[in-house]
């Protein structure tokens, strides 16, 4: 679950980033699921919610979402479509991601990974891969 300082606006910005899916609003809480696979789900809450534990009532710094999509290209281009920060410019990684990071309205770096064969030097270097 994500705190959102307005839901409406993280609910707008995952939706329309990720193409998900809105199954519930109650304005203080949202839930996203993607539409081909119910098990894949976001949820926002409203920062300051009687839910949360006051410890935790702070907004989170130094957060980085990772979300892996089948094609980082075309959310990409969603994102420009939506003038959406890009905090991290599309790219490919040696160790395996082709990918890019945006920022959500709370600050949160959102990075885009898709898996994409890693360097040989990676491979020769003692790092483990799996999958």
């Amino acid at each position: 679950m994500v705190p959102a300082h307005d839901v409406a606006r993280s609910r707008d910005f995952y939706a329309g980033l990720l193409g998900l899916r809105v199954v519930f609003d109650s304005g203080w809480y949202a839930q996203l699921q993607a539409a081909t696979d119910e098990t894949v789900q976001l949820g926002l809450v409203a920062r300051g919610h009687e839910t949360i534990p006051r410890a935790h009532l702070s907004a989170p710094a130094g957060v980085l979402i990772s979300v892996e999509v089948d094609d980082v290209d075309a959310v990409y281009a969603r994102a420009g479509d939506l003038a959406l920060p890009v905090a991290l410019e599309l790219r490919d990684e040696d160790f395996g991601q082709r990918h890019f990071m945006t920022v959500d309205p709370d600050g949160l770096l959102v990075d885009v990974i898709t898996v994409i064969p890693y360097a040989p030097e990676v491979a020769g270097s003692g790092a483990v891969v799996t999958g």
